[in-house]
């Protein structure tokens, strides 16, 4: 039997729905309308997309967003001041610098530059120390979409071995802390699998919920899963296809044709993962100008 889809438009509406009833419940109270800042250095244009894609969000959800673009040449120590004048703007309450960044520029030492107050992609070494610890912080948006896919799906991962394969700083590592805390909505027993395994088949076959995160396209099959295994994916990879007008399509890191006749539940991409991240960024930003972060 094909497994059940958990769609990422539905879920994010519904989120961005109650940050919509927050900020006007803000506005009213408190007369504070959220303030987020993007800054894109370079032209990428994924990076473009990314940014034009959360700018509407933020339209969406009535917030004040303010978009700083710089050539690629632009200079680590300009981009410093930048970030300090948005971290002393009272009227920004979340700051983000989409990455990739330039190779002249040291990504880590921009992250560290964001007040962690504002660092509302949960990056900063602050916010991924109180991750680990299970303190409250700002959680990195797409690990933190992830969570509430299963939970709002009916897929609480309490109790569940989860296989979270690939170990990134932006996915892979925070999933799997915030997965292994003693909270509701969590408290699984996790693996992370990586690609210094000679085979990832045999982890991913135990996992009663799989989130594949490797950045490979097609790398968890159907054959690799467990039945009725919870399905996660986050990859979003172009790939060439000569029957689209584009010539290329979007794919995830799991091989959706194979895996849907396996598992009970499964993400689609497009319109999984990716539209809850921008939710949660939304969500963050919310937080930040509440005041309620770190409570």
């Amino acid at each position: 039997m094909a497994a059940t889809l958990i769609d990422g438009r539905v879920l994010s509406a519904a989120i961005k729905a109650e940050v919509r009833r927050g900020a006007e419940d803000l506005l009213r109270s408190r007369g504070i309308t959220p303030g987020l800042a993007f800054i894109l250095i370079g032209d990428d244009p994924g990076s473009e997309v990314y940014v034009r894609s959360k700018g509407k969000a933020c339209d969406e959800m009535g917030f004040r967003s303010v978009t700083e673009r710089r050539p690629a040449t632009f200079a680590e120590r300009d981009l410093l001041a930048l970030i300090a004048a948005f971290n002393a703007d009272p009227a920004i309450h979340g700051v983000l610098v989409q990455l990739p960044l330039p190779r002249h520029i040291d990504e880590q030492r921009v992250i560290e530059a964001i007040d962690y107050r504002k660092d509302v992609d949960g990056f900063h070494p602050v916010n991924v120390g109180r991750l680990s610890l299970g303190l409250s912080c700002f959680r990195p948006c797409t690990p933190a979409g992830i969570l509430e896919m299963l939970s709002r799906s009916g897929n609480d991962p309490g109790g569940k071995h989860v296989v979270v394969v690939g170990r990134s700083n932006i996915v892979g590592k925070p999933v799997a802390a915030m997965l292994v805390q003693k909270q509701k909505g969590a408290n699984a027993v996790v693996t992370i699998v990586h690609t210094g395994a000679r085979d990832i088949a045999p982890y991913v076959r135990q996992g009663d919920v799989v989130v594949a995160a490797m950045g490979k396209p097609g790398a968890v099959t159907g054959a690799m899963l467990k039945a009725g295994a919870v399905v996660i994916d986050v990859g979003m990879n172009r790939i060439p296809d000569p029957s689209t007008k584009t010539g290329t399509r979007l794919v995830g890191d799991v091989d959706f044709a194979s895996a849907s006749e396996v598992a009970s539940a499964i993400t689609p991409v497009p319109g999984g993962v990716g539209l809850m991240t921008i939710a949660m960024l939304m969500r963050n930003t919310l937080l930040a100008a509440q005041g309620e972060a770190f409570n």
